[in-house]
């Protein structure tokens, strides 16, 4: 579909109703209105028009939105928040409906468009999502457990989140077990239901997704989660030509600011997806901390000398070459050598025998 062909038509997602904008050959609003957010709804709405260009910013509903219309024939961008937004506009949603449509009609690269994964890798990735939702309940209702004892002169022992609600019973003072037990009784249900998804996720990562997940989970501190969300998030390892373009794609690299002279680079971006990111950074501590000696290892300890402040750009530094670590190994299949380095130096001719 080229430029300028066809209607444009820009959609404001909303909860209940959407704002549209319809522009037509000549850039003029020819229509504006609003159609409910449904799947019926808006399918009576574009199913009679001819093939169109609609733009839609990325949120809640844009998944589901983005197939029905690419379903019924139209071309559909999803644009990125973050090339549409600047701090201090007024907020109007029918003013970001015919937004969106210029944009869309002039210059799509100005939306940063991306791509939703299918409704497949969506339900995937839900299960996923639902573990983290639950383990985050599960942390905030430990914390208060240990606060409210520790407000009233205890402490509840150390020990891991599986094991909270059986292991510190017998250390809650009498006079708090009406509070807390409630709590305990909570963390004990939210820990059966995270085991359940874990084993979902382990099957995912094992059978349904075996290929993409079993060459990463070489590398140890990546387990099922962190590979299935890997692959998940990625879905095509062909889609980067390099695979070190996958750090700037998970915001692991740093954001410049660069104007006239001035060169200035700032902290990590933390574009793409957060708790990708976060799982990344997670596997990052845990081969810093409790790897086995490999070449990242050795390579992020180097890093980490002189303090606190080089120990956390150190983990996010391993997290990043870990990143494409994974996509190299996920593209080539390749059989993982964790101390490559050292093997090559050892293979290497001394200088100056003979």
């Amino acid at each position: 579909m080229t430029k300028g062909n066809t209607l444009t038509i820009g959609i404001d997602l909303g909860d209940e109703y959407s704002e549209v904008c319809v522009l037509d050959l000549e850039g003029e609003v020819s229509e504006e209105g609003r159609v409910k957010t449904s799947e019926a709804a808006f399918h009576r709405r574009f199913a009679r028009l001819e093939p169109c260009r609609t733009v839609l910013e990325v949120g809640t509903h844009s998944p589901w939105v983005s197939r029905l219309l690419q379903s019924l024939g139209h071309e559909c961008l999803v644009a990125n928040p973050s090339a549409l937004h600047k701090k201090g506009r007024k907020k109007s949603d029918k003013v970001d409906a015919e937004k969106l449509a210029r944009w869309g009609r002039s210059d799509p690269e100005m939306l940063a468009p991306i791509q939703h994964a299918g409704a497949e890798i969506q339900a995937d990735m839900a299960i996923v999502h639902s573990r983290r939702s639950l383990v985050e309940a599960r942390t905030k209702l430990i914390n208060r457990a240990r606060g409210l004892v520790k407000s009233y002169g205890g402490r509840l022992p150390k020990c891991d989140a599986d094991y909270f609600a059986g292991k510190v019973r017998p250390y809650v003072p009498s006079e708090l077990e009406p509070a807390v037990e409630p709590l305990l009784q909570s963390i004990a249900l939210l820990t059966e239901q995270v085991k359940t998804l874990e084993e979902q996720i382990e099957a995912l990562a094992t059978d349904k997704h075996g290929h993409a997940t079993a060459p990463m989970r070489q590398v140890k501190g990546v387990g099922p989660i962190t590979s299935l969300t890997y692959a998940l998030t990625i879905r095509d390892p062909e889609r980067f030509s390099r695979s070190r373009q996958v750090g700037p794609y998970l915001g692991l690299t740093r954001r410049q600011d660069q104007s006239g002279d001035s060169d200035r680079e700032h902290s990590i971006s933390k574009a793409g997806n957060v708790y990708l990111r976060r799982l990344l950074v997670q596997s990052a501590h845990h081969i810093l901390e409790r790897g086995p000696d490999t070449d990242l290892k050795r390579w992020g300890l180097g890093k980490a000398a002189g303090g606190q402040r080089a120990k956390r750009r150190a983990v996010v530094a391993v997290a990043r070459k870990l990143a494409v670590l994974l996509h190299h190994l996920w593209l080539t299949g390749e059989v993982y050598e964790p101390l490559r380095q050292r093997e090559v130096k050892a293979s290497s001719p001394t200088p100056g025998a003979a």
